[in-house]
């Protein structure tokens, strides 16, 4: 098992959402975030002064899946969440982490069935 966490840009979701949706994925967990990277935050002008915005929103995705759809599911996200052909600075990124165990709450069930096929 393993857990997938991607941040990607907020207009992407429904993109990811779909592309995931084609591989048979649904169970995710989105949270708004903030954050930086390489964009280094950009400059608006509020009030006549310039502001630095160093904090950009992103999203958050959480997805437990089986080691069966973990190359399905990043792909999916790479393949939804970049932006023009090549990608841009800021597109996101993903980490992929060992899920030590995962019990559903209703049934009780544990391991790679709380999680799904």
């Amino acid at each position: 098992m393993k857990l997938i966490v991607a941040i990607i840009r907020p207009e992407k979701l429904e993109d990811v959402q779909k592309a995931l949706a084609e591989r048979d994925v649904y169970l995710m967990t989105v949270s708004d975030v903030r954050g930086c990277g390489r964009q280094r935050g950009y400059t608006e002008v509020y009030r006549t002064t310039e502001v630095q915005i160093r904090l950009i929103p992103k999203l958050k995705l959480e997805i437990a899946v089986n080691e069966a759809f973990v190359e399905a599911t990043v792909e999916a996200i790479i393949h939804a969440a970049r932006t023009g052909d090549t990608g841009t600075i800021g597109d996101g990124k993903i980490f992929v982490l060992s899920l030590e165990d995962c019990v559903r709450i209703r049934t009780g069930e544990r391991g790679s069935e709380a999680i799904g096929p």
